[in-house]
């Protein structure tokens, strides 16, 4: 065999439940491998750890954790994972899904940024994932592009799966005896460039970090660019602490977003966490509401944008005459002709009704009389006639 053959691929693991055909990816932890299962004639992942690194207890807990993470999660939208555990040669495996596609990075990288809706698309649904997980008390800590994969499923395109639970803050009682703790306060850990600004100073973690990292994502995904300018790691970490971020709108010069949207994403990316949506559900509705109203105005055609906050209406006034075309499709739809309101719900008997409303423009500023101006004309005129009927009998009476 080849020095630099791979002794996995061709090898039958766990009594021959599973043959490893190819190596699909790799990193500083081990391997992740494309294998069959005959059994249930099926493709699966399998990500194997080196054995060489089973003596290092950082890095075997930070696998253990992510196969025990992501064993808990259920979601559509999360990576499956089917089993876990330890080869005979003591090389640790976590058997998961087969994906065939591509990550986020991979696709802006070679498409350029997504388009308004399929971005928000993705992130609606991210959203989804995470929220399972905030749930479960597990906080994922390193969301980048990299770590969401999109795929076809069931003819769905762009379907999006939340990968690598690797770093994930766990609840103690999802911990196995024995776990090493990796996310004690004052450590840090995760990706610069994605990185939230307490995750940046090593301080306790709550799920608006991970909320604080899709918004960059999704700031990405549709710039290109990252919301700071910076040469190095150390440079984004400063910048995420002590810097505000670059205007979605500012960012790259002749695109234009719509203005809720950059104000949902600069909720999303406030220095303090508590000035975050409060939970992924929120930030992927906040999101919707924007897909359900999504159209580009100019900053003079909006008089005023209000964050969606649970509990409470949206509302924005566009500028008068045809509706702007809609880049999503609500659920219901309902509208007022007498009011000029849309009501768009979401189809969550929780969720708040989101609502866009339309003023009145004055008709004498397009050219028409008022209607007060044309009452007084027409009593006016009523008067004249009358006048002038009495007078008109009484010229003809007299010369009678």
């Amino acid at each position: 065999m080849p020095p630099s053959a791979d002794p996995f691929i061709g090898r039958e693991i766990l009594d021959g439940q599973f043959r490893i055909i190819q190596k699909i990816g790799a990193g500083g932890m081990g391997a992740v491998y494309k294998a069959s299962q005959p059994a249930m004639n099926r493709m699966v992942g399998v990500k194997i750890l080196h054995p060489k690194l089973a003596n290092r207890k950082d890095l075997v807990s930070r696998f253990r954790r992510e196969a025990r993470a992501m064993s808990h999660l259920s979601h559509p939208n999360t990576v499956r994972v089917f089993l876990y555990g330890e080869l005979d040669d003591g090389s640790l495996y976590i058997v998961m899904e087969f994906l065939d596609g591509k990550n986020l990075n991979q696709i802006v990288r070679a498409e350029g940024p997504l388009g308004l809706e399929r971005a928000l698309s993705i992130l609606i649904q991210v959203c989804g994932a995470l929220e399972e997980a905030h749930r479960a008390g597990i906080i994922h800590r390193d969301l980048k592009p990299e770590n969401i994969f999109l795929s076809q499923q069931g003819g769905i395109k762009d379907y999006p799966k939340v990968l690598d639970f690797g770093l994930a803050k766990v609840t103690e009682r999802e911990m196995r005896p024995g776990s090493l703790v990796l996310t004690q306060e004052g450590m840090v850990f995760g990706t610069p460039e994605f990185m939230s600004p307490e995750q940046a100073q090593g301080k306790t973690l709550t799920p608006a970090s991970d909320i604080y990292s899709l918004a960059i994502i999704l700031y990405e995904a549709l710039t290109g660019k990252l919301p700071f300018d910076s040469r190095t790691s150390m440079e984004f970490i400063q910048l995420h602490v002590m810097q505000s971020p670059i205007p979605l709108n500012s960012r790259v010069p002749g695109i234009r977003f719509p203005p809720l949207l950059e104000a949902v994403i600069s909720r999303a990316l406030a220095k303090n966490p508590n000035d975050r949506y409060a939970s992924a559900a929120d930030f992927g509705q906040a999101l919707n509401t924007v897909l359900a109203t999504g159209y580009a105005p100019t900053a003079g055609d909006i008089q005023a944008v209000s964050l969606p906050d649970p509990g409470t209406r949206t509302i924005i006034a566009l500028p008068d005459g045809p509706a702007p075309p809609s880049a999503g499709k609500p659920k219901t739809a309902h509208v007022s002709d007498s009011a000029e309101t849309v009501e768009y719900r979401s189809g969550s008997s929780a969720a708040p009704d989101k609502k866009i409303s339309r003023r009145r423009k004055s008709k004498s500023k397009n050219g028409q009389p008022p209607l007060l101006l044309l009452a007084i004309v027409m009593v006016g005129c009523v008067c004249i006639g009358a006048i002038v009927t009495v007078l008109a009998m009484r010229f003809l009476h007299i010369y009678r």
